[in-house]
């Protein structure tokens, strides 16, 4: 178990530069720890650019600072060494679809973990050995492993691409910048990758503040779709109980005109029938009147004839009824022509109010 931790334990004390445990450890101002012929080799091959940056932070120091021994990390891996702490076997790492795979494996090839950018070949922990252990290999500049090795090389001088050109904003190597690139707006790839980064982080903040505001338009927009549902069907109930008032108010005139007509027709027809009786006495009497007169003028009794036709002289007259004058056409024309004026009108205001119940209705309420 004990051994198993020094296991655990070891990669606090590897070189990120050639992934074993550190050899006279330096630490460099940004805080990061390196064997010492490591950084020293990892920062002459950029010695003429004059910039010199930590493998794993990036940060850039200029001048080159001066290394001094971590005397202090440097008796802790000592002692981790003579309690027996080795570095842990490699396990046996296949490459999947999305890896690298390693240029030396034959058969079934392992993932790689680094990519060499003097070899131009990639590398699984154990073929990547010799880069660590060999003086001449130590000198190749060791990235993290990319399929896209070879876009990091210049095309025309096989150096690789460290330099940005501002001017024409494509990468070059350094003797392209002392080349057809003289002249020209040229810095570190770091250094233009720091400030495109800032470019980003600024446009990434304008497009977190951007989606903020249209987060807020989306809520605004929910809750005014949830007010506008609420009052639509408010609006609805109330016109359903305005109109069906109209139409009870309009059912009620209905039965109002109908229940006039009808009195005013059996008024009409009481006086009529009334008049009728009255007639007909009359006419009666004067039938047996006439009756009496034709009687009369037939009889021979002289006598007789002079009594009755004092008889009749002396007798009311009838005739006190007045002069019958009734239309035998009559209609309710009037009250129809009254019912029509009444539609017109309505029809009218229903219009104009509609026009404007339309207009109001059809106004934008999103904008």
């Amino acid at each position: 178990m004990a051994q198993a931790g020094l296991f655990l334990d070891q990669d606090q004390f590897n070189c990120s530069i050639c992934l074993d445990v550190l050899r006279d450890p330096v630490t460099i101002p940004c805080g990061h720890s390196y064997c010492s012929g490591c950084i020293k080799g990892y920062w002459d091959q950029d010695d003429f650019l004059a910039v010199h940056c930590c493998p794993q932070c990036r940060q850039s120091f200029n001048p080159r600072p001066v290394l001094g021994r971590n005397t202090m990390l440097a008796e802790v891996v000592d002692k981790f060494k003579k309690t027996g702490l080795q570095a842990a076997p490699p396990p046996q790492c296949y490459a999947g679809p999305e890896d690298v795979e390693c240029d030396v494996c034959t058969g079934r090839k392992n993932r790689a973990v680094k990519s060499c950018l003097v070899c131009l070949a990639s590398y699984c922990d154990t073929h990547l050995l010799p880069h660590y252990e060999s003086a001449p290999f130590k000198k190749h500049k060791l990235v993290q492993a990319s399929k896209k090795l070879q876009e990091t090389i210049c095309p025309r001088h096989g150096k690789l691409l460290e330099v940005y050109c501002r001017t024409e904003q494509r990468c070059i190597c350094y003797l392209c910048m002392t080349a057809e690139h003289k002249g020209h707006d040229t810095v570190l790839v770091e250094t233009e990758i720091r400030q495109k980064q800032s470019q980003l982080g600024e446009l990434k903040r304008r497009s977190q503040q951007r989606i903020q505001e249209r987060e807020k338009d989306v809520q605004e927009l929910r809750q005014a779709i949830s007010s506008l549902t609420r009052s639509a069907r408010s609006a609805v109930e109330d016109t359903e109980r305005v109109f069906t008032e109209l139409i009870r108010s309009m059912e009620l005139k209905r039965f109002e005109v109908r229940e006039l007509i009808k009195a005013q027709e059996k008024t009409a027809v009481s006086q009529a029938e009334g008049l009728l009786a009255k007639l007909e006495q009359e006419m009666s009497e004067l039938r047996r009147r006439d009756a009496e007169l034709e009687q009369l003028s037939h009889t021979e009794d002289n006598i007789f004839f002079l009594q009755s036709c004092q008889s009749l002289s002396s007798s009311p007259v009838i005739g006190g009824l007045p002069a019958v004058t009734f239309d035998p056409n009559f209609t309710f024309n009037m009250v129809m022509s009254s019912v029509a004026d009444f539609r017109g009108l309505l029809e009218e205001v229903c219009q104009g109010s509609f026009i404007s119940i339309y207009e109001k209705g059809t106004e934008p309420l999103i904008y």
